[in-house]
């Protein structure tokens, strides 16, 4: 089945900001599992996400290369 916006949506897909937004949002469910795990229930999406981006979002961004390169022209 054809999507309705075509070529639009390819366009999003393959985009570095839609990809990164997927990484991220990954990274966020791989957390919000490990973290499940380690109390014994569902900590939900919310908590997952407030925790991972106070505690790993800056090691993560830093360790992908499209942001090492943003820190280094930056400088």
């Amino acid at each position: 089945m054809k999507s309705p916006h075509g070529e639009g949506d390819n366009l999003v897909r393959n985009s570095m900001l839609y990809r990164e937004f997927l990484a991220e949002r990954e990274e966020i469910l791989r957390h919000k599992w490990i973290e499940s795990e380690k109390a014994g229930h569902d900590i939900g999406f919310e908590k997952a996400l407030l925790d991972w981006v106070m505690r790993h979002r800056g090691g993560w961004r830093a360790s992908r290369p499209r942001y090492e390169r943003s820190a280094a022209s930056a400088n």
